[in-house]
């Protein structure tokens, strides 16, 4: 049974990478006042850029660059539209949902004939796991040897990323005078304006760093979990992480816990794969469906209330236009 959960945790611990960072991507751009439904195509599209980089150079940081790129350059793109045009933030997110799901297979299928995958990546083309020192020498001692051998070593340096982030979110968010002020601008932008603070500045700067986590995370997706871009492969995950944002009440902690626990029940839901009760068997279908559906009960019947933003999904105009 230990032998299980540790494999379990090992599991959700490879899952949850690209639900963290995504998750604290919509925290900065939220925290300042913009809703981020566009994390699902920000996903999926550092996804595509990096493991077409990637295939083509040969290097997965040439990828994880691509990838860091494209998803800034749509995160710009949502603030033109919603920061410096006042447009429906949701409306906006949604075409870039919608943008990226049918540009990433167009682009594949044109580019290299696959039916929308990319080429599959090995060797310096993936991020590859590493292994910590002494890992295989301590794997049989009890207990601690697993924990050591199982969970913390043997992991791509991008889901070491996506941990670390989530301190360091924590850190800019409540202990800087960046993160003081990026807040204030989510609650009462028109006192930051009037204190000589642009919120158009912070607004944009939040969205640059939203896209940065996500396109960290889109990479992990194609270049360290999965090592070649498969259509849709982000399967909703951009929206498990905004659910996770808000069943963590906006703050980094509580968001990784809930990433973690989606995580869970994604490992779960492929471990049960081929399991019968009898001699019925469990539709594939439904063992894949199981996060999906937890999320919503577990969002609709334990989150309590969270209270977002003030100016959440609100565009700031000033007093005098």
């Amino acid at each position: 049974m230990f032998e299980i959960l540790i494999l379990m945790l090992d599991a959700t611990i490879r899952t949850a990478p690209p639900l963290i960072l995504a998750a604290m991507a919509g925290m900065f751009c939220e925290r300042s006042g913009v809703v981020n439904i566009a994390l699902e195509g920000k996903l999926l599209a550092a996804a595509f850029a990096s493991a077409a980089a990637a295939a083509v150079s040969g290097s997965a940081w040439i990828g994880l660059g691509a990838g860091v790129g494209v998803s800034i350059l749509f995160a710009l793109m949502h603030g033109f539209a919603t920061i410096t045009h006042r447009g429906d933030q949701v409306v906006s997110g949604m075409a870039i949902n919608i943008l990226a799901a049918g540009l990433t297979v167009t682009l594949g299928r044109y580019w290299f004939d696959q039916g929308g995958q990319t080429p599959a990546l090995s060797g310096a083309a993936r991020f590859a796991p590493i292994d910590l020192p002494y890992a295989k020498e301590l794997y049989d001692v009890p207990v601690v040897g697993q924990l050591y051998s199982e969970l913390l070593s043997g992991h791509s340096l991008l889901e070491y990323v996506a941990f670390a982030a989530v301190p360091l979110a924590w850190w800019v968010l409540f202990r800087t005078r960046f993160g003081l002020r990026l807040r204030a601008v989510g609650e009462a932008p028109a006192a930051v304006d009037t204190a000589g603070i642009s919120v158009v500045r912070m607004r944009y700067t939040a969205l640059i760093i939203g896209g940065l986590l996500a396109g960290i995370g889109g990479t992990y997706l194609a270049v360290a979990q999965t090592a070649q871009f498969i259509p849709n492969m982000s399967a909703g995950k951009g929206f498990m992480a905004l659910a996770a944002l808000v069943f963590g009440k906006w703050r980094p902690w509580n968001a990784m816990a809930a990433c973690l626990l989606f995580g869970f029940l994604d490992a779960v839901a492929i471990r049960l794969q081929g399991v019968s009760i009898g001699s019925f068997p469990i539709p594939v279908q439904a063992i894949e469906a199981l996060p999906y559906i937890l999320t919503v009960f577990l969002l609709a019947g334990f989150i309590g209330k969270a209270v977002a933003p003030k100016a959440l999904g609100t565009p700031y105009v000033k007093e005098r236009e």
